[in-house]
């Protein structure tokens, strides 16, 4: 049975991709940030452990689960939990930004680095990163969360190709709007770090928290989160896995007109379109 770790499952994406893959035959650790996540999964048949990406014990010992119970081996890995921090980039504290990397991008690299000898010791492996449309092209009142995920882009970049030849494939899914919890977790992480209040942009504000705290329906274009299991099913199955997996019209859109337009003309459309 092969099997495969994911992060951030409680739920959404990540929730999602653990159904989908055991429906598939795999063996899946579905790991969450919280104990109490992973006692519901637990009930629900999953095999599932307690990993937070801002814990590096956490990391640690998540995987040598794993591990023990597999023998040593692991055929997958699905970096997937990640959150934001809305607020215009000047309001953003030194502090906002050193959580949001520790969680968003470092905990996935430290996870990452650790999969990769026992990868190259089976001579297989599959590292499917969760970018986002915003690791594509920047959108305004979402700095801290872009600068995630285009560090998380050079990052796997890099990685895939420096792991050419070995057998590890790696690939980045890129989302657009997805039927999440998303922008509801965000509240906590708003309201932790961004005086809004206080800042020049105050009335600018009055929009974003209209959109943070009234959601009033699916978003246009918005996909359900198995849009995303679809292409991880093709990321870890395939025999000529995708660098890159494009989620959502807008991530499409958003590719193209960032290979095709000047950066002022990006920005116009971008602007209209936030």
């Amino acid at each position: 049975m092969r099997s495969i770790l994911i992060t951030g499952c409680s739920s959404g994406i990540g929730l999602d991709a653990a159904l989908g893959m055991r429906a598939r035959g795999w063996r899946v650790f579905a790991t969450c940030r919280q104990e109490a996540d992973c006692d519901r999964l637990r009930g629900e048949g999953f095999e599932s452990f307690r990993l937070d990406y801002a814990d590096e014990a956490s990391i640690e010992t998540a995987l040598a689960e794993v591990l023990d119970r597999t023998g040593g081996t692991l055929d997958a890995l699905f970096n997937n939990g990640a959150y934001a921090v809305p607020g215009a980039v000047e309001d953003l504290p030194r502090g906002a930004l050193r959580e949001i990397f520790e969680v968003n991008l470092f905990g996935w690299h430290d996870l990452t680095r650790r999969v990769i000898p026992v990868m190259r010791a089976q001579g297989h492996g599959r590292i499917v990163q969760c970018s986002s449309v915003l690791g594509i092209v920047g959108a305004a009142w979402r700095g801290a969360y872009v600068a995630t995920k285009f560090g998380l882009e050079g990052l796997t970049d890099v990685l895939r190709m420096e792991l050419a030849g070995t057998g590890i494939a790696v690939a980045l899914i890129e989302p657009g709007p997805i039927g999440t919890k998303f922008r509801q977790n965000a509240i906590p992480h708003f309201e932790k770090w961004i005086d809004w209040e206080a800042s020049a942009r105050r009335a600018d504000y009055e929009r974003l928290r209209d959109r943070l705290y009234n959601r009033r329906g699916p978003d246009a274009f918005e996909l359900a989160p198995s849009a995303v299991t679809e292409k991880l099913v093709h990321a870890v199955e395939s025999a000529r896995p995708r660098a890159r997996y494009y989620v959502t019209t807008p991530t499409h859109i958003a590719g193209l007109l960032r290979r095709i337009l000047p950066t002022w003309a990006l920005d116009l459309v971008i602007a209209r379109n936030g």
